[in-house]
Formats: structure tokens, C-alpha cells, sequence
């Protein structure tokens, strides 16, 4: 009987996000770059011969039915038509709902674990198609490196980006991504950016230094509506713009300052506060990535 194996889903943090239009079908258009973080949620997979997907563990607030690691596994078994099953164990470290990407990442590692435990041999190109109809962010993960993207996130190329630590809030309130995009507030028609326009801004600029404007051109258009909605999360972020240029994850609740040592974003954690506003707030040091841990479990 075979045991159950170890894989890693990585967090993500977005150093900017931008939105430049809005499809037909409702979609928001957006330039970001993704960045990969070493903090992991833990996945744990045992196939299995008779066919049934099965979560054995609970997790709060996330029926199995719902979970997108189900679903992934589901939804790669049917179009492999592979007669094997597999029961999985998620462990949850990353913030639920916080913009750090845990439930598209813990995708992405069921479906690239699973097709080497399956042994099905699926091109990227494939699991990058089933990923984008799991969610947006799923295929950034299964693609593998730090990458700038545009569309609905799903057209990706790689970044190169310097060594880089990162401190990272999340005070207790569930942002509704839904709710912000719907927000007439927000800007939705932002000029795009190039890639090099980004990396000569990141270049020049020293993130920890509080007094330097110069990356203000790629800020995170979403975190306006939110530090409105949400005081919780202006909060977080103003305590940590007292040592940086810090910016929010995706449509939050997360926020991040990027620092140039492990030392300096522990030094920070030691200060943090413990609640805001009477919500409490949670949070980790971790190094920047350069690419997923199961970069090699997918052939190109």
C-alpha cells in the first residue's frame, strides 16, 4: 500500500497590480507581476486504484466539494481519463482569502504532483489550460517562475528579480475580491506598462527606503478601495509604510514590505502588532523564490 507523499504550494505576493480594461464576459484586464515566496501550504497525496477523489481532512470554512484541490484533481482525471484515484491531506499555512495566492497554488500542486503520481506525462501548455479554468492565478503556478503577466493573469513571461525578503501582514477580515472589482471607485483603465519600464523602476529603487518615490508609477490599484472598505487593512499598511514602500497582495487582505535582509524583516516581526482595530493580525517573514519546488514535474 503506498503512503502518502509530501508537495509544496508556494504563496505569491503581486508587486503591482494594475488594471487596464474589462472583457465582455465581465473579466478584468490587468498587468502584475508574481512573485513566489518560501511559505507553503502542504499538500498530501496517496493515489489510489479505485477511482474516487477524496479530501480526508477538514478544513474550516471549505467543504470538500468547493475545494480547488478537489476540483483539480477532478477535473485532471477526466480529461486524462485516468482510472486512478487519489486521497489528499491539505495542510493550510498561507491566509485564506489574504491575496497570497494559497488555494490557486494548492491547485497547481495537485495538478502537477498528480501528473507525475498518475504518470501521465501532460505538457505545461495542458496544465496550464486546465489551470485558467480552475482560476486566474492557477496557471502563474504551474508556469513556475516569477513572472509579469497580463490578460486575466494568464499570459505570463518570466522576470528575473533580485534576492529579496519580504515581511507580511494579514489582519483577520475577508476581503471580497468580487465586491472591489464591482467598485465604481476603481480605476479600471490604467495605461500598461512594459516589462522593462518595470524592471528599470525596480532597479533604481531601494524598496526599504521610505523616502524613495521612484517605483510609485507601479502601485496596487485595488488597495485604495480596499484601505476604504476595510480599515483593518490601511491599518496594517500604514504600519508598515513607517519602514518602507509597502504595498497589498492582490485584492488583500494581505499587505508586504520588501526589506533587504532576513535580519531587518525580523526585526520588523518582533515589533508587529498583535491586533488592529480589534482585529488580529497574523503574518510571516519569507525569502522571494525563483521558482516553484515542482518546476520539474512538467515536461515543456
Amino acid at each position: 500500500m503506498q503512503d502518502f507523499q509530501s508537495f509544496l504550494a508556494p504563496a505569491k505576493i503581486n508587486l503591482f497590480l494594475h488594471i487596464t480594461g474589462q472583457r465582455a464576459d465581465g473579466y478584468h484586464l490587468l498587468q502584475t507581476v508574481f512573485r513566489l515566496l518560501d511559505f507553503y501550504d502542504t499538500i498530501q497525496l496517496k493515489p489510489t486504484q479505485d477511482g474516487a477523489i477524496k479530501r480526508v481532512n477538514d478544513i474550516a470554512g471549505v467543504p470538500a466539494a468547493q475545494d480547488l484541490c478537489v476540483r483539480a484533481a477532478k477535473l485532471l482525471q477526466q480529461y486524462s481519463q485516468c482510472p486512478l484515484g487519489v486521497e489528499m491531506i491539505v495542510e493550510k499555512r498561507i491566509p485564506m482569502g489574504g491575496g497570497l495566492g494559497g488555494g490557486s497554488s494548492d491547485a497547481a500542486t495537485v495538478l502537477m504532483a498528480l501528473n507525475r503520481l498518475w504518470q501521465l506525462n501532460l505538457s505545461r501548455a495542458q496544465l496550464l489550460s486546465l489551470g485558467l479554468q480552475l482560476g486566474a492565478d492557477v496557471p502563474f503556478f504551474i508556469y513556475g517562475t516569477n513572472a509579469w503577466a497580463e490578460g486575466v493573469g494568464e499570459q505570463l513571461q518570466t522576470i528575473s528579480l533580485k534576492e529579496a525578503y519580504y515581511l507580511v501582514l494579514t489582519p483577520n477580515v475577508h476581503v471580497s475580491t468580487a465586491q472591489i472589482f464591482a467598485n465604481k471607485q476603481l480605476t479600471k483603465n490604467a495605461i500598461p506598462k512594459t516589462m522593462s519600464d518595470f524592471s528599470r523602476a525596480s532597479n533604481c529603487s531601494v524598496l526599504n527606503s521610505a523616502n524613495d518615490n521612484s517605483n510609485t508609477a507601479f502601485t496596487n490599484h485595488l488597495e485604495k478601495v480596499v484601505c476604504n472598505d476595510y480599515p483593518a487593512v490601511s491599518a496594517c499598511l500604514t504600519w508598515l509604510k513607517q519602514f518602507g514602500d509597502a504595498r497589498m497582495s492582490g485584492s488583500g487582505a494581505s499587505v508586504f514590505l520588501e526589506v533587504a535582509s532576513e535580519k531587518i524583516a525580523n526585526e520588523l516581526w518582533q515589533q508587529k502588532p498583535k491586533e488592529v482595530l480589534g482585529f488580529s493580525v497574523q503574518g510571516f517573514v519569507a525569502k522571494g523564490l525563483n521558482q516553484h519546488p515542482l518546476i520539474d514535474f512538467v515536461s515543456h
